[in-house]
């Protein structure tokens, strides 16, 4: 059967036509669906005989939130969403003055190794698909009564190793029939893999590219971030020129602060060099505890200093506000857990 919430209008408004029906029950049906429908029950503005045909040719379902954690601290909403095959996935809900935002996942387990995260914990499990996308938007603003302005593709999983269903996404979530959140509001994650970033470049998307980048050099980047053994970092920095030649979109650079690692005043200087000729904001993050990894956070004052060293050579250096560090809100985490207690609700 086919994912009716995977499907754009004009592929929608094709299947109608083809089972004999009016196109304007494709929009109908659309908006129903953008709006969390859980059936076709739901469409009370479709005959009793079209509901019946449309459960016979398509797929329609919607998440299980089988953990939801708030935070005490600044109202932070982590959920734990089971998927139709059982398989879970996060999203967090994040309050700011400029509006709210959902972070989501691209897969179950995420393949790339990355020393210091908890997502890849496992390995990978299997791709989502463009629904399970949307519905972790959806879903969470419907849960929440929050109203969803912003979108970053930066919980479980690596985006552009899921590509195609990644520009799926990106293409229903900005329809103007559907949620209608643009793409300067929407911020897509990735560890590196450059090929897919010169090809996303040629899409002109307009959406903010984040880059986990964690150390300037080989040496360091190789032993916490595997991907860096494919694409070096002269290599993925030389895509990140491109990306912004083509789109005219900065690019935010993802900088994870472990102690002893990436966190010296002599690394700060690589940094500033590797970074020179490239339109970048530089995002300090303090690096989360993960159970299973030995890294640990950079102390404050180091952090500090880090900036400092950036800001004083004209790059833009900021350090992320943590939230929800009272709901262990960093992806992958809740995930974890569930899996080890042995899915018990």
């Amino acid at each position: 059967m086919k994912d009716l919430k995977s499907m754009t209008l004009s592929e929608l408004e094709a299947e109608l036509l083809a089972m004999g029906e009016k196109k304007f029950r494709a929009k109908q049906i659309y908006t129903w669906v953008h709006r969390g429908a859980r059936s076709f029950e739901d469409m009370s503005n479709l005959s009793k005989e079209l509901r019946a045909r449309l459960r016979e040719s398509f797929e329609l379902y919607a998440p299980t939130a089988v953990r939801k954690l708030e935070s005490q601290k600044d109202g932070t909403i982590k959920y734990l969403w089971r998927l139709k095959d059982g398989n879970c996935v996060e999203s967090v809900l994040m309050r700011y003055h400029h509006g709210n935002t959902v972070c989501i996942s691209s897969e179950v387990g995420c393949p790339m190794g990355c020393t210091f995260c908890a997502s890849t914990l496992g390995g990978l499990v299997r791709r989502l698909e463009p629904s399970e996308m949307l519905d972790q938007v959806l879903f969470t603003q419907i849960d929440s009564g929050v109203p969803i302005s912003n979108i970053v593709l930066m919980g479980i999983g690596e985006p552009l190793d899921n590509y195609d269903t990644v520009l799926r996404f990106l293409e229903l979530v900005n329809s103007p029939e559907g949620m209608n959140i643009g793409m300067r509001h929407i911020s897509l994650s990735t560890c590196g893999l450059a090929a897919q970033i010169d090809a996303l470049a040629e899409k002109n998307l307009q959406l903010t590219l984040s880059v986990s980048l964690h150390a300037p050099t080989d040496e360091i980047r190789n032993t916490i971030m595997p991907v860096n053994k494919r694409y070096p970092v002269d290599t993925l920095l030389a895509s990140c020129r491109r990306y912004f030649e083509k789109t005219g979109r900065r690019i935010s650079f993802e900088y994870a602060m472990i102690r002893g690692v990436n966190d010296t005043p002599e690394i700060a200087q690589i940094l500033i060099r590797k970074l020179r000729g490239v339109a970048a904001h530089v995002n300090l993050i303090p690096l989360n505890d993960v159970e299973e990894s030995p890294l640990k956070p950079s102390y404050p004052h180091v952090v500090r200093a880090f900036q400092q060293a950036l800001q004083d050579q004209g790059i833009p250096a900021t350090v992320r506000r943590t939230l929800g560090s009272d709901i262990n809100a960093s992806c992958g985490q809740l995930r974890r857990k569930y899996e080890k207690t042995g899915r018990k609700e």
